[in-house]
């Protein structure tokens, strides 16, 4: 198995800043691993949501996480700006692997990259459906 790389900006079609926090750092000293996973689901969520993709309080179709990893590289640590890449890596019917890179701000190399996938389902009844056509319009924007 090959090991994994720190990826480079132009791997990303759309950053989006993160600001950390006080609470972020571990008795380390830098950020713990947990809050990466934070800044994944809140860059994917507020993307989809500022796009009028996803509806997370009266939508019928909302997206569950069913898998995700992370590969750290460097320690980030407050106070320091962050910036996320986004792209996505699949599309299938009710299915999408979101894949992030984690930069200091002004970087040219990840300090962390990894994904999640989400399997959207119907909101009432948690069975996966098709994606929505508004959401697959957002989602083709950042294939990479």
């Amino acid at each position: 198995m090959t090991r994994p790389q720190p990826e480079s900006r132009d791997a990303y079609p759309l950053f989006r800043p993160i600001t950390t926090r006080w609470s972020d750092n571990d008795a380390y000293g830098h950020v713990n691993n947990v809050i990466y996973y934070h800044w994944f689901d809140t860059a994917v969520n507020a993307h989809l949501i500022e796009q009028e993709a996803l509806d997370i309080h009266a939508g019928e179709t909302i997206g569950l996480v069913v898998e995700t990893h992370c590969n750290y590289f460097a320690p980030l640590a407050f106070p320091q700006a962050v910036e996320l890449g986004m792209r996505v890596a699949h599309i299938g019917s009710s299915s999408v692997r979101y894949e992030l890179g984690v930069f200091a701000q002004g970087e040219p190399l990840s300090a962390a990259s990894g994904h999640f996938v989400h399997v959207y389902v119907d909101s009432a009844s948690r069975r996966p459906v098709p994606l929505p056509p508004a959401l697959l319009s957002v989602l083709k924007g950042l294939l990479k």
